[in-house]
């Protein structure tokens, strides 16, 4: 399922009947012309549409029964990462499955590290975050690449195997 947020309908020039119109030549019919896809117009600068937005992606977790679990470790992907002079390396992650822990191995693409921090959305340092909670963490040896996929290692040892593996064939995929 997927939901779409037209944004910036504040502008005088926002045209969003025709953001429907372009969409539904690939498919995505809006509900409103007796399709299936839900389509929100929201406005970020001026807070306008965003309860709607939130209610209809509560509806549609509700109907389609989604659910994560928040046992076992953690996997999900890697949203940005950046090098910040201080604190190194800092990706910030959004967890997808189960629990991420300070002191887990982590393996980003080829980046890898224990986790010494996470730092929730308001600054707060946090022990440990579940399923579909985003969180910056401290820890890794490298700058990991946006959409990447993380996992939790067993070990610092198979992490470092794992990243170093992941390197070797990223560079041997753009030499060949």
């Amino acid at each position: 399922p997927i939901i779409v947020a037209i944004n910036k309908i504040d502008r005088e020039n926002a045209q969003p009947e025709r953001v429907m119109q372009q969409l539904s030549e690939y498919g995505l019919v809006p509900e409103a012309w007796s399709g299936d896809t839900v389509m929100v117009e929201v406005s970020a600068l001026q807070n306008l549409g965003i309860d709607d937005l939130l209610e209809n992606v509560l509806v549609l977790a509700e109907l389609e029964d989604l659910r994560s679990n928040a046992e076992g470790r953690a996997r999900g992907v890697v949203l940005e990462s950046n090098l910040d002079i201080g604190r190194g390396p800092v990706a910030t992650i959004l967890v997808q499955h189960g629990t991420l822990k300070v002191g887990d191995p982590l393996v980003a693409g080829a980046a890898w590290g224990r986790v010494r921090a996470l730092i929730d959305d308001k600054g707060n340092q946090v022990k440990e975050a579940g399923p579909s909670t985003p969180v910056q963490v401290l820890g890794l040896n490298d700058v990991a690449v946006s959409g990447d996929r993380f996992v939790i290692a067993p070990d610092e040892k198979t992490a470092s195997k794992v990243a170093s593996t992941r390197e070797h064939w990223l560079r041997v995929a753009t030499i060949g």
